[in-house]
């Protein structure tokens, strides 16, 4: 059923922080579809001006530029808000690793500030992104909640951090908390640019352009691409979720698996471009394969994705021909 028939009670107010950046402009666009007010509150340094640009006109839209990693911004912008919704983050597990420090401060100090205040004013839900890295060397496929291994990354322990604060602001504080372990998402207004960016987007972008895309490793990786929509459904179903399924964390995915080089082939098959790609080295820090065990998220967030990928990457692909 997705998420369009949700329904909150009426005057419901949410905050989405990071609410610029690709995940984040997504949700807030779909709560004022629902007719809710949302607040964005981003700072803008991996968020687009375009993504709040394209919202600012809307009814019960407000756009907050500020830093998580102050606590009093945190603070006023949870005034009178019912549900949190936490996207707030630096991303890249090998640009973590070059800035430890930076990805300390931002991911771990910013959430526990939105934590902190989400207290302090009263906010009912409490819900943040975490990350399939948090599953680490363990090397059973599918990934299960609760049988993590050994973590590979600064961004990773960030995510890991978080979810034990969310753990212990439940328990101490009563604050209804719900961790999202995302895998791999995608779809539009995710960044095709810079170094860092995803491997989708990245792809199509070189792929539209003329240019030879480079496949990290041997492209026989798995990962389990989740479509941003049923992200979005999630996001929505934990602010509804009951009080009992909350202090907990949640891979949330399609609970499918796709090899990197057949994902390439399929692109260039899609973009009608015959073009083979360059191998380079391995990342440092990357997972091998990652596909999500979903059903806990089912039982007790009532999560029941959509999207599967051949679905979500046609979708994708459109957006991006038409604005790229």
């Amino acid at each position: 059923m997705g998420f369009k028939d949700l329904k909150f009670p009426e005057g419901s107010k949410f905050l989405v922080t990071g609410g610029a950046g690709f995940i984040g402009s997504n949700i807030c666009e779909a709560i004022l579809d629902l007719g809710y007010e949302v607040t964005c509150l981003d700072d803008l340094s991996t968020g687009k001006q375009a993504n709040v640009d394209a919202l600012m006109g809307r009814k019960g839209y407000t756009f907050i530029k500020g830093d998580i990693k102050d606590l009093d911004t945190c603070m006023k912008a949870c005034e009178g808000i019912d549900y949190v919704m936490n996207e707030a983050a630096w991303g890249s597990v090998p640009r973590s690793i070059e800035m430890p420090l930076f990805y300390e401060e931002n991911n771990i100090r910013g959430t526990l500030n939105m934590m902190e205040a989400s207290r302090q004013q009263g906010v009912k839900k409490f819900v943040y992104a975490s990350s399939s890295s948090v599953y680490g060397d363990h090397p059973v496929l599918p990934k299960v909640e609760g049988q993590e291994g050994n973590l590979l990354s600064p961004y990773a322990l960030t995510k890991r951090a978080c979810e034990e604060y969310g753990k212990l602001y439940k328990k101490l504080y009563g604050l209804d908390t719900y961790g999202l372990r995302y895998f791999n998402v995608f779809g539009r207004r995710q960044d095709p640019e810079g170094a860092y960016a995803a491997v989708i987007p990245r792809f199509i972008r070189q792929l539209l352009h003329g240019e030879t895309p480079t496949i990290n490793g041997d492209g026989k990786q798995s990962r389990d691409f989740t479509y941003v929509d049923n992200v979005i459904e999630a996001n929505l179903k934990a602010c509804l979720a009951p009080s009992e399924a909350a202090g907990q964390a949640f891979n949330i995915a399609y609970g499918g698996r796709e090899f990197l080089i057949d994902i390439y082939y399929d692109l260039c098959e899609a973009l009608e471009i015959k073009k083979e790609p360059i191998f380079g080295p391995d990342r440092p820090g990357d997972i091998k394969h990652s596909n999500a065990d979903i059903s806990k998220a089912k039982k007790l967030l009532g999560y029941d994705p959509d999207y599967d990928f051949a679905k979500g990457i046609k979708l994708a692909i459109a957006w991006y021909k038409e604005n790229l």
